[in-house]
Parts: structure tokens; sequence; C-alpha cells
């Protein structure tokens, strides 16, 4: 026989609310008590690499705990991803990553994991075009020669990327397919490495992160062609985007965000929200993130969960229409 529950007077069912209540604010308060581990699943050295080095040690005097960097690269970023959606839900793992984490269910036949059931957004961290280059021994100087180059001898041209999977890969897919053009996909454990190999001569052509690729083609050691992005960048005006320089209506952004396992309780990711939040927010975060070539983007929790769910939608439509087969 159930018995009816007790009515509870007005004062007596706010006490009992906040008795729930104070589990979540007690953990809020003692959050962090020991290292807290930031996946990167990029090698080192990479446009992500630089972005952590810029919030990491910020975030780390804020919580008051070393932010300890785990590089987890391989697989187009699936191996670092999956290690951080398997941790556990506690605070003390957290993921940055890239839009390769909305593109992955539609690239691979495989994925295990789901990019927004099994991660609690944490924030959004920035926003970066990314730039075409070619090595300085191909004889081309813009884009229209670069398409005629591939067209001219097609399948014989290669790009590399930070692997299969990321953006960059796609960007190139992208470019291909409006262009009509047959260049061969290189892949690379990350921006760094492709971006050695390119510098050496042994791949002709890079979509490369504008973080870790205009450093390199202001110093001569590239030549950069164009931008991504659907308007030029704050950090290299000078040069065109990829739509102005002949592929009408071409528009391919790169993003990062803060991410967590899911489950992780809410009191741990508002606390982590607020701090990147101010962090983003700092005048010199936003000068030497443009230094990069990358614009901070602080967001809310809800903002960046929505922004990954509508991506993985976006890209998946955008990988059928381009005719990029899944890898198994």
């Amino acid at each position: 026989m159930h018995r009816p529950l007790p009515h509870l007077s007005p004062r007596a069912a706010a006490l009992a609310f906040a008795v729930l209540a104070l589990p979540g604010a007690a953990l809020a308060q003692q959050y962090p008590e020991k290292p807290i581990h930031m996946v990167v699943p990029f090698a080192p050295g990479g446009g992500t690499d630089t972005v952590v080095r810029i919030i990491g040690p910020r975030l780390q005097n804020a919580l008051g705990q070393p932010v300890v960097v785990d590089y987890k690269p391989g697989a187009g970023t699936m191996i670092g991803t999956e290690y951080t959606a398997h941790a556990a839900p506690d605070g003390y793992t957290i993921m940055i990553a890239s839009a390769s984490h909305a593109l992955n269910p539609a690239l691979h036949v495989k994925v295990n994991y789901h990019p927004t059931r099994d991660f609690q957004a944490i924030s959004m961290a920035v926003s970066f075009p990314f730039v075409l280059g070619v090595t300085n021994a191909l004889p081309v100087n813009n884009v229209k020669e670069l398409i005629a180059l591939a067209k001219k001898e097609p399948g014989k041209l290669s790009f590399a990327s930070a692997g299969l999977g990321s953006t960059p890969h796609l960007a190139g897919e992208v470019f291909k397919n409006m262009t009509g053009t047959d260049m061969i996909h290189v892949p690379y454990k990350g921006g760094g490495p492709a971006l050695t190999d390119v510098m050496g001569g042994q791949v002709p052509v890079i979509f490369g992160t504008a973080v870790e690729t205009l450093p390199q083609a202001k110093a001569g050691k590239i030549r950069g062609l164009a931008v991504s992005s659907a308007k030029r960048s704050p950090a290299a005006p000078e040069m065109p985007t990829i739509a102005e320089a002949g592929v009408p209506g071409y528009d391919v952004t790169g993003w990062y965000v803060i991410l967590a396992p899911a489950a992780t309780p809410k009191p741990i990711v508002d606390r982590l929200n607020g701090e990147l939040v101010k962090i983003l927010s700092l005048p010199e975060v936003k000068a030497q993130l443009l230094n990069t070539a990358t614009e901070a983007w602080p967001s809310t929790s809800a903002e960046a969960q929505e922004f990954v769910a509508k991506e993985t939608i976006r890209w998946a439509q955008v990988i059928k229409k381009a005719g990029v087969p899944p890898e198994s």
C-alpha cells in the first residue's frame, strides 16, 4: 500500500531544494582537486597546439591546478576523441576538438562515438580560415594557375592535410569538386608534419590552418595562394579568398571547441565555461590569437553544444554533395 507524500510548506520545500542543491554547489567549490588533462587529438606543432599554449596556462592559473596537455594523434582525430568519450565524466579529462569532430561520422564507416551524445560542450574557443599553399618549387603563383596545372596533369599533383577526415582534408576535397580537378590526398598525423613536408618539397600543395601556415607563407618558406573563408583574414588582408581568386562560392572555415565527456556534472561544466569565457574575452588573449590568424570565440555551453550539432548535420550534407566516399 502506497502512502501519500506529505505536503510540504513553502519554507520546507525551499529548505529541501537547498539541501538537494548542496552536492552540486559543493562539487563546484571543490573542483578541481588534481591536475586536469586536456587531450589534443593532433600531433604537437599544429594549430591546436598553438591555441592550447595560449589558453592552457591561463586556465591553469584560474583553476589552481596543472593543465596537462595529452597529445593523442591519429585516425583523423578519432583516437584522441574516442579516448575522451570513454574517459570518466569528472571534469579531469577535457578535449580541444576541431571541425573534424563534426566531419568524422560522415567520413568514416565506423566511428565509436557520437559527436554530441557522447560529449558535453564547454565553450567554443576560436574560428579561423585555412590557407591554400604550394611549395616554392611549384610553377604557380595564384589559384587559377594551380587549377590550370591540376587540369593539365590530372592525378599528378597531391595535397597534404592534417589527417584523413580533418577539415583541411575536406577543404581540399571541396576544392577538387568545385574546380573539377583531380589531386591525390596525402594525410598526416597533424598539420605540423604536413607543413614540414610541403616546405621540403615532398608534397606540392597543402590545405593548412592559418595558425600554422600563414607564418611560413609570410616567411617565404611556402607560397600562400588564398584563404578558404568567405572574407579575407585580418591576419593577412593582402591574401585573397579562394572565392575571389577563381572559385566563386567557396567557403570553408575552421573552429575549435572545448569538450568534456557526456554526463560531466553541470557545476563542473559551468565552472570551466566561466573561466574559459573570461580567458577568451581578455584583450591580450584576443590579440595573441589574432596574431596566429584565429579569432577568439567565447560562448555558453548550450550555444557550443547546439553549434556542434548543427555542424555535424551541415558537414554530412557537404560531404555527400562533394562526393567524398566514407573510409572503412
